[in-house]
This record gives structure tokens, sequence and C-alpha cells, in this order.
């Protein structure tokens, strides 16, 4: 039996899905949480919801855990820009759990879908982008490269099953209740704050509040056309510097300075320093020749006149997201050293 309005979240320990868990239980609708491990309780205290476990490579579990489910989010997904092995960590990894997340949720009945993709699917070639242009034609990432080929298969295989799903895709989602690790964009804010951005790489953000993307996630499911796309992101991007220079106004006692601009020449190198570096020790490098390549100088402006007009979405300004994120991460630094 399909429990009345319950919904079923992957990933729900993750920036966006547990703030997402956390939007719906206030909605007063029954949130089912799944996890890939139950130990890590720290981000489900105090919430009124079922945490289960279930994992995106395994379809058994995501069967069970769609067992009753009216709406699923399928946020879960791997959300790294670097491995020792991104075709195996990060894209074999997305593009299975893209195809088990929606045959399973065939098994189990389930009517609607929210898949969330990423901005990282869209085609830039023309700015502000917007979801009609397509998707991203440079092939140069795994990650991008798993999000354009997965949300393409999530359309396909919900048609062949005849599932509604609605696709959403965030972009740099800050601010607000978060838990260690950080994810990427966060950890961005995070290191501006420890002093460890020194130099420009003019590689620009397009900043998001991780809760007006939850509230987007939902108006999807309550309003987004099945077979569809939505941007939830803001406008205008932000250079590491714009961003540099709120932490700077708000902490003037950290004494952090503006990243140097260098030449690209020296940037590469500097990179691949990095990466070789990240070879040895296996932690993802802070910079790679990839990034430098692919995303600096690229202006990540969005038209979301879409998400606007048939969602309702109405994202906070960047500028406020920014400072919001600030004050968390400084308030809550001992939490993630």
């Amino acid at each position: 039996m399909v429990h009345k309005k319950l919904a079923l979240v992957t990933g729900a320990n993750g920036h966006l899905g547990n703030n997402l868990v956390r939007f719906l239980i206030d909605k007063g609708i029954p949130v089912r949480a799944s996890v890939r491990y139950l130990k890590n309780k720290e981000p489900f205290l105090g919430l009124d919801c079922e945490v289960v476990q279930a994992d995106i490579t395994d379809k058994k579990s995501l069967v069970s855990a769609l067992q009753g489910v009216e709406t699923f989010y399928a946020v879960g997904a791997a959300f790294k820009l670097w491995a020792k092995d991104p075709k195996k960590e990060i894209y074999d990894v997305n593009l299975e759990g893209t195809k088990l997340q929606i045959e399973a949720a065939a098994e189990a009945g389930v009517k609607r879908i929210v898949y969330v993709s990423s901005i990282a699917a869209l085609d830039y070639s023309k700015l502000p982008t917007k979801e009609s242009y397509g998707y991203n034609p440079d092939r140069r990432d795994m990650y991008y490269n798993s999000k354009n080929d997965g949300e393409i298969l999530a359309f396909k295989l919900a048609k062949k099953h005849n599932i509604e799903l609605v696709g959403v895709l965030p972009s740099g989602m800050i601010g607000s209740e978060a838990f260690a690790p950080l994810n990427v964009s966060y950890n961005i804010i995070y290191l501006i704050l420890k002093k460890e951005i020194p130099v420009e790489t003019n590689i620009t953000m397009n900043w998001v509040d991780v809760k007006d993307v939850a509230k987007g996630c939902y108006l999807a499911a309550t309003k987004g056309r099945s077979g569809e796309r939505y941007i939830l992101a803001n406008e205008k991007c932000m250079s590491l510097r714009e961003t540099t220079k709120i932490a700077q106004e708000l902490y003037p006692e950290l004494k952090i300075k503006l990243p140097t601009s260098i030449p690209k020449s020296i940037l590469f190198t500097v990179a691949w320093l990095m990466e070789i570096g990240s070879k040895i020790s296996g932690k993802a490098p802070l910079l790679t020749t990839k990034d430098i390549a692919m995303f600096s100088g690229l202006q990540q402006d969005f038209d979301i006149s879409k998400a606007r007009t048939e969602l309702g979405f109405d994202p906070k300004s960047p500028k406020q997201v920014v400072i919001e994120a600030i004050k968390y991460l400084q308030e809550n630094r001992t939490r993630f050293r």
C-alpha cells in the first residue's frame, strides 16, 4: 500500500539530502531517509523521520526502501570532482546508481521521481544558459559526463517504465545545516575562511542556498512537468575574489587576503604539482589542470525564468547566501576541523 504522501530521500546525510529531509518534515510530509551506512546518526538527531539503509548501487536495498513511497527524491550520487580512478569511482557509480534507482522505483510502484541532476549537465556555449540548450558538449570531466549521461538515462528509463520524472539542476549549494565532510562547494567557503585560497584562478561559482534548492525539489515534485528539467541556481555567478571580499568585510580580524592574480601558465604548473601530490597521498588536490582548462574564465550565468515561472522558485541573492554561509561556518568551525 502507498502511504499517503510518503517521500523517500536517498543520500539523506548529504548536504542537499539532509536539508530536503528537514524541509519535507516541516511541510508535514512523512519522510523515509536512506543512507549507505546507518552508523552516522548525527544528521538525523531530533528529526521525526524513518532512517533506512540503501545503497544506490544495490537494487535490492533500494526496492526495499521504496516500498509504499509516493514521491521519490533521487538525491544520492557520487559528488566529487576528483578520484584516483574517476571512471570507476564517479562515472560508473552515478550511471549505475541512476539506472538502479529508476528500476527499483518501477518495481516498488513509485509514481513520481524528482531526479537531482546538476548544472554540469548544461551547455555553456551560449550565456546565460538555459535548459532548452541541451547537454554539455565538453567531455573532459568524469563527474560532468556522469551528470549529463545520467540525466539522459533517467528520462529514458522513466519513460520506458511509465514513471513521471522531473529533473532539477542545482548549482553550487552552500549555507545552512551541514555535517562533515563538507561538500565541494561549501568547502570552498571554508577554505577562504582558513586562508587556503591564495591565488585567483578566474573560476567562478554560482552560489545558491541549499534550502532554496530543497524547496525547489519539493516544488518540482508538486508543480514540475514530467519529462522537463529545471535549473535551481542564481542568475549571476561570483568570482572567488568577490566571495573572499565578503569574508574580509564580515571578519576583518581574520585578516584574510584577496587571492593574487598570477599568469595562467604558472597556474597550470601549480595544479600539475598538486595532482602529482594527490597521486601519492590519495587526497583530492585543491586544483587540477583540468579545472583550469575547463572552468577558468567560464561565466556560470543562468536563465532561471522557467523555474521561476513554472515552479515559483525564488532564490536568495548570491551575496546573501555567501554571507549566511560564511557566518555559519565561522560559528561552527570546530565541527569541520
